[in-house]
């Protein structure tokens, strides 16, 4: 069987709630540099520690650590991998203390002000820790990673380095095209057909393409065609006689979601609820948008 790795984000669910000083909102202010040394040096140091496999929780993980067993079926040999705001890329086996940290800017544990800042802070984690980066995993064989908007943008200069050196690397997800990487953007519109939460939908959309690779590859035309058919073929939400939605009614959607997806942006959010069949005006949603995180 070939060897795949398989790489995805952690989740704000977790089974052990983490201590105070593991909170990013501890940390003091100061430069990103120096704010990540001190965070590396808590991890390091917590003396309770649970296997990473074990630690996060929800729909989406679970789906995560079924692409294991959907991998083995498609022919390959993988290996689980979690890209984390708190510990950097490290394996799904690998023990790790409970923790809160995000690159949404707007969470009261986020661990930057920017996307700029946030890269910087992934770089920093990154490094003298003897870390694996994406390039490493795409060395030694096919990649196939699953990363949200915010995540793509803080680990950008990873992924260009990966495309440049890969041979099969695919991204599900992202935020935008990668010289050398397959991508394939997230479509709300298979929610219907996919099921579960919109949390684990580019889980589970990832899960899809493995279960049409041709020949255990997993980027060649024939999967890619394959998946391509299957997925301009199922049924999808209705778009039109969108149900009418209260004020109340965005503001819980907003609310959900932004939890859910930290670091979301307004137009993916805004195109999510109405690929769900619901309805809002755009200028009436942004209203909305600002009050409900302005609130938090």
């Amino acid at each position: 069987m070939r060897q795949l790795s398989l790489v995805v984000t952690c989740t704000d669910r977790k089974a052990v709630a983490p201590e105070a000083s593991l909170h990013a909102r501890s940390l003091p202010v100061g430069t990103v540099e120096e704010r990540s040394t001190i965070w590396k040096g808590r991890v390091a140091d917590a003396s309770a520690t649970h296997p990473l496999d074990r630690l996060y929780c929800g729909d989406h993980w679970t789906q995560s650590r079924r692409l294991v067993a959907t991998a083995a079926k498609a022919g390959f040999d993988a290996r689980l991998w979690v890209a984390s705001a708190g510990l950097g890329l490290r394996p799904a086996s690998e023990p790790a203390p409970a923790y809160a940290a995000t690159f949404s800017t707007r969470h009261a544990d986020s661990v930057a002000t920017s996307a700029d800042g946030s890269a910087q802070w992934w770089k920093h984690l990154q490094e003298g820790q003897s870390r694996t980066t994406l390039q490493e995993l795409g060395k030694s064989g096919p990649i196939l990673m699953v990363l949200s908007e915010v995540y793509a943008k803080a680990m950008e200069a990873e992924l260009r380095a990966l495309g440049a050196v890969a041979g099969e690397a695919l991204l599900v997800g992202g935020v935008e095209e990668i010289p050398g990487i397959r991508r394939v953007s997230s479509d709300a519109g298979l929610r219907l057909v996919l099921g579960g939460t919109l949390t684990s939908l580019n889980v589970r959309m990832a899960a899809s393409w493995l279960q049409h690779c041709e020949d255990s590859q997993l980027t060649s035309e024939a999967t890619s065609s394959a998946w391509h058919e299957w997925a301009s073929a199922v049924p999808r939400p209705e778009q039109l006689n969108r149900q009418p939605m209260t004020d109340a009614e965005v503001i819980a959607f907003i609310r959900q979601e932004t939890g859910a997806q930290p670091g979301i942006s307004r137009t993916r959010l805004l195109r999510i609820l109405r690929d769900s069949g619901r309805a809002c005006e755009q200028n009436r949603f942004a209203t909305l948008f600002k009050r409900t995180m302005g609130d938090q």
